[in-house]
C-alpha cells in the first residue's frame, strides 16, 4: 500500500497490538483484523500523496481511497449541523445494499474553508486480499455487453427499484451517472450519491441512458429493452411501478421454459439449521426450521424454506413465542408455494408473507392477552425467514434476527435491524456508527407479539440470485460484534469453491457464537443456492400498460408517531392508496348553475332559522375549565421504552 512502515492497530481494547496490514488476525491476541476500505468525497478533493497517513490513522492508498489504520477507535462524526447535506446517506439506510454509508469525516487543513471530507464505508471497492491491491468495482456501462441476458434485466430491476426512493431524497441523478454506477457480481453498487439540480431528474432522461445499453444487451432481451427505452422516452412509462411491473414480467418470461423446452434456469437449494442454548444461559428460547441438524434439499423437495426465530421474555415465555411463531408461519408459506412459480406474482407474494407475518402476530398478542401480560412481561419473538422459489429470494423479517447475502464478491447484510440504532439514523439525528455508542441503541422497537399487527410493519425483499450464493439466517448470538463480519471469508465462502459443506460450517459457526460471544443463545440457518443459466433462444417483447400507473408513493421511508416504517421494495408492506370514485362528467355551465341555485337554497334556510330563534344570553367563561388533552400513549402497546431482549430483572 506504498507505505511499508504502516501497521493495523488491533481493535480489541485491551491489546490494540501493531500488525502488518496483510494480517488478518492480531498476531499477539488472534482477534481478526477488520480491513476498511474508504471512499472519500469532498469538493476539489486531494487527500495527499500515496502511503501519506492523514489525522495519524487513515492510509492513503488512492485517488479517493483510504484505509482505516485504527478500525477500533470511534470515527470523528460531523457536527449535527452539518448532518442537513448527508440526509440522503442516512435516510437511505434501508438501501445500503446498494448505497454506501457514512463512516465519518476526516479533517484536512483546518485553516481551508473545504476541510470537512465525508469518507465513505463499503463502497464498491475490489480487493486483492493476496496483494492487498484495490481497484474500483467496474461500471455498469463498461461490463454490460459481457453480462448474461438474466444479469442485464436483473441491473435494471435494481435501479427501477432505486429511483423512487432516490428520487425522493433528491438524488435521483445518480442513477444517471456511469462513473457512479458500478456493479459487485449480481449487485448495482454506487459510488456516491449526487444531490440533483433543477430541472430534477425524469424517468424519460432513465430511458435515454438505457437506450445506449441497447446495442450490447443479449439478443433474448435486446427488443424488449429497445421497447423499455423508448416507452420511457415518450411517457408511455410514467413511474417508477409501472416499470418495474413490465420488467418482473421479462424475469419471469426469463425464468421460464417455453413449450416442450428446458428451464433457461436450473436451481439446486440446500439447507441446514443449527440451534443452541450457549455457555450463559439455562434455557434455550431460540427456535428454527427445519427442526435443528435436519438438511432439506430442493430438489427432490417441492419446498424449501428456513425460519430463525429469538424469543424475547425469558422465564415469561420467548420459547413459548418462538415456537409459536415457526409453526404458524410454515403452515401458511406452504399453503402459499403451493402453485407452480409463473403462476406466482411477486408483489401479491411479498404481501401474502407479510399477512403470515401478521397472523403469527396476532396469535402470540392474543395469548398474552388471555394471560394478563402487560410490558416487560408480553412474550415475543424475532422473525428472518427465507423462501427461494426457482432464481429468485425472498427475505422476511422482524426484529433484530439477521439475513447475510454471500456470494465470492463479498458478504453483505441484506436486512436491517428494528432498532432504536437504525431509527435514528432513518430519521436523520445520528450516523449508524455515532449511534449505536447511544445508551439503549440496540433495544427493539418492534417483535412479534408486542403489539397488534396494525402497529406492526416487517420488512419483506426480493432478490434475484444468477450466481452461486450463500445465505445465512443467524440470531443476534452469532451476529452481534460483527462475527458474521469477521469469519465469514474464512469459514463460509469455502463452501462456494466446495471445499467445505454447509453442514460443517453450520457446526463451526456455532462454536464461533458460544467462544466469541457466548452471551446468549445462537440459532443459524445456512442455504446454499447453486444457479445454472444459459441462454434463452426466446426474444422477449414488453407489454407496456395502456392506462396510466398509479401515483406513486415515497418508499423510503414513512414516519408515524416518531416510527421510521420502511416503504423499499426491499420492504414491501402495501399503503393503501385512496382512490377517486368515477363520477359521470357533467356540462361546466350546468355545475356551476346547480351550485348557484344550491347555495341560494342554504342561505334562505339559514335567515329563516336565525329569525326563530331567542337571543343568547352571555355567560362568563371560566378560566379554571380547560379541555382534556387525549393521551394516546394510554392506547399504545408498543414498546416504551423500546424491548430489548434482556430479559428484566
Amino acid at each position: 500500500m506504498e507505505n511499508d512502515a504502516a501497521t493495523l492497530y488491533c481493535p480489541n481494547e485491551y491489546c490494540q497490538a501493531a500488525n502488518p496490514l496483510t494480517h488478518k488476525f492480531c498476531q499477539r491476541c488472534s482477534t481478526p483484523l477488520p480491513k476498511r476500505y474508504l471512499w472519500a468525497v469532498g469538493d476539489s478533493l486531494s487527500l495527499g500523496s500515496l502511503g501519506e497517513i492523514l489525522a495519524d490513522r487513515y492510509l492513503v492508498i488512492g485517488q479517493s481511497i483510504v484505509f482505516d489504520l485504527k478500525p477500533g477507535l470511534l470515527p470523528q462524526t460531523p457536527e449535527l449541523d452539518n448532518l442537513q447535506k448527508f440526509q440522503a446517506y442516512l435516510k437511505l439506510i434501508p438501501y445500503r445494499l446498494h448505497i454506501p454509508q457514512i463512516y465519518g469525516v476526516l479533517t484536512v487543513n483546518p485553516e481551508q474553508s473545504q476541510s470537512e471530507i465525508l469518507l465513505l464505508e463499503n463502497p464498491p471497492l475490489l480487493v486483492d486480499s493476496l496483494s492487498s491491491q484495490v481497484h474500483l468495482c467496474s461500471e455498469l456501462t463498461t461490463v454490460w455487453g459481457e453480462a448474461s441476458s438474466i444479469r442485464q434485466m436483473n441491473w435494471l430491476w435494481q435501479l427501477a427499484h432505486l429511483w423512487q426512493p432516490l428520487s425522493t431524497e433528491g438524488v435521483a441523478s445518480s442513477l444517471l451517472d456511469p462513473s457512479v454506477l458500478r456493479v459487485e457480481g449480481a449487485l448495482v453498487r454506487l459510488l456516491e450519491l449526487h444531490l440533483d439540480s433543477k430541472p430534477e431528474p425524469t424517468l424519460s432522461q432513465l430511458g435515454e441512458f438505457w437506450q445506449a445499453l441497447r446495442k450490447e444487451a443479449k439478443p433474448a432481451i435486446a427488443e424488449f429493452l429497445n421497447q423499455i427505452s423508448d416507452s420511457l422516452i415518450q411517457g408511455k412509462i410514467n413511474s417508477s411501478e409501472q416499470l418495474i411491473t413490465v420488467l418482473d414480467q421479462g424475469l419471469a418470461q426469463l425464468g421460464t421454459s417455453a413449450t416442450g423446452r428446458t428451464s433457461p434456469v436450473q436451481t439446486a437449494i440446500k439447507i441446514v439449521t443449527q440451534t443452541n442454548t450457549g455457555p450463559s444461559r439455562q434455557r434455550n428460547e431460540d427456535a428454527c426450521y427445519p427442526p435443528s441438524g435436519v438438511v432439506v434439499s430442493k430438489p427432490p423437495q417441492q419446498t424449501a424454506l428456513a425460519i430463525v426465530c429469538d424469543g424475547i421474555g425469558g422465564h415469561e415465555g420467548g420459547n413459548i413465542a418462538s415456537t409459536l411463531a415457526i409453526e404458524t408461519i410454515q403452515q401458511q408459506v406452504i399453503e402459499l408455494t403451493s402453485v407452480p412459480y409463473e403462476n406466482i406474482d411477486p408483489l401479491l407474494l411479498l404481501t401474502d408473507l407479510e399477512q403470515a407475518v401478521a397472523l403469527v402476530n396476532d396469535k402470540i398478542s392474543q395469548r398474552n392477552d388471555i394471560e394478563n401480560r402487560q410490558g416487560r412481561q408480553r412474550m415475543g419473538t424475532t422473525l428472518v425467514m427465507a423462501l427461494p422459489i426457482a432464481h429468485e429470494m425472498y427475505i422476511t423479517h422482524i426484529g433484530d434476527s439477521r439475513a447475510y447475502w454471500i456470494t465470492r464478491h463479498g458478504c453483505y447484510q441484506v436486512t436491517l435491524d428494528d432498532d432504536v440504532a437504525s431509527r435514528e439514523v432513518r430519521l436523520g439525528y445520528a450516523i449508524y456508527r455515532e449511534a449505536l455508542q447511544h445508551s439503549g441503541s440496540g433495544s427493539l422497537v418492534q417483535a412479534l407479539g408486542m403489539s397488534k399487527s396494525a402497529s406492526l410493519h416487517p420488512t419483506s425483499q426480493r432478490f434475484i440470485i444468477d450466481e452461486d450464493a450463500i445465505f445465512l439466517l443467524t440470531s443476534d448470538g452469532l451476529s452481534d460484534f460483527d462475527r458474521v463480519e469477521e469469519y465469514w471469508e474464512t469459514e463460509i465462502l469455502p463452501i462456494l469453491s466446495g471445499d467445505t459443506n454447509i453442514e460443517n460450517v453450520a457446526q463451526r459457526l456455532i462454536e464461533i457464537a458460544n467462544t466469541k460471544n457466548g452471551h446468549d443463545n445462537v440459532t443459524i440457518a445456512l442455504l446454499h443456492y447453486q444457479v445454472q443459466y444459459s441462454e434463452p433462444e426466446l426474444r422477449l417483447k414488453a407489454d407496456i400498460p395502456t392506462v396510466s400507473s398509479s401515483k406513486t408513493v415515497d418508499l423510503t421511508q414513512k414516519i408515524t408517531n416518531g416510527t421510521v416504517l420502511d416503504k423499499s421494495h426491499q420492504q414491501t408492506q402495501v399503503i393503501p392508496e385512496t382512490k377517486p370514485i368515477r363520477t359521470s362528467q357533467l356540462p361546466l355551465q350546468l355545475l356551476v348553475l346547480l351550485g348557484v341555485l344550491l347555495a341560494s337554497g342554504l342561505l334562505g334556510y339559514w335567515i329563516k332559522v336565525q329569525r326563530q330563534l331567542p337571543l343568547p344570553i352571555a355567560e362568563p367563561i371560566n378560566p379554571s375549565v380547560n379541555p382534556q388533552p387525549t393521551n394516546l400513549e394510554n392506547n399504545q402497546k408498543d414498546f416504551s421504552p423500546p424491548v430489548s431482549q434482556t430479559p428484566a430483572p
